[in-house]
């Protein structure tokens, strides 16, 4: 998609792109389009929507765990991502069932005010890492999600939550889509 260089520049401002497109979605969807299926995936739209939202909420999960990671000896890492790996089918199970459960109670207002507190507080730590501590990483469960590489700095991680949003984007069937 993006051939740029992954800087905190490029990050921040993907970050503010998904923010605003997110806010149009959101306010503009009726609850005919909520309740629409999405392309693609089993879940309706309302329920993709926060599985987009949930993927910045996993970004902000990963950050302490790629911190430390990036600290540890490669095979430390290695071991890790196999050992999550070996979990891939009860995690597509509970990514699948969490999110059309948690659809129904993190809605509308809700939503964007959860989402737009994620993205602040992903913006703030992003501005406060030091560039060696951007180029640590770890390895990662590949099977978990398309856009999981092997290995991953920080600076991926950050930008991994919006590779995830832009891919469901394409999903949405909402007919006034942004």
């Amino acid at each position: 998609m993006n051939s740029a260089p992954l800087t905190r520049q490029v990050i921040h401002e993907e970050l503010e792109r998904v923010r605003a497109d997110f806010h149009t979605l959101v306010t503009a969807a009726s609850p005919a389009d909520l309740r629409r299926p999405s392309a693609g995936t089993r879940w309706t739209n309302g329920q993709l929507l926060f599985h987009m939202f949930f993927g910045y909420l996993v970004v902000l999960r990963l950050l302490p765990l790629v911190r430390l990671m990036g600290r540890l000896p490669d095979p430390v890492s290695r071991t890790f991502a196999r050992v999550l790996e070996a979990g891939t089918r009860p995690f597509h199970m509970i990514n699948y069932l969490s999110d059309r459960g948690a659809a129904r109670v993190v809605r509308g207002p809700r939503m964007l005010r959860w989402f737009d507190r994620t993205l602040d507080t992903l913006q703030t730590r992003l501005q406060a890492e030091p560039e060696d501590v951007l180029a640590r990483g770890m390895h990662m469960p590949v099977h978990w999600d398309p856009y999981f590489r092997d290995w991953m700095n920080l600076a991926e991680i950050y930008h991994y939550g919006t590779q995830h949003y832009d891919h469901h984007r394409e999903q949405l069937t909402i007919n006034h889509t942004a």
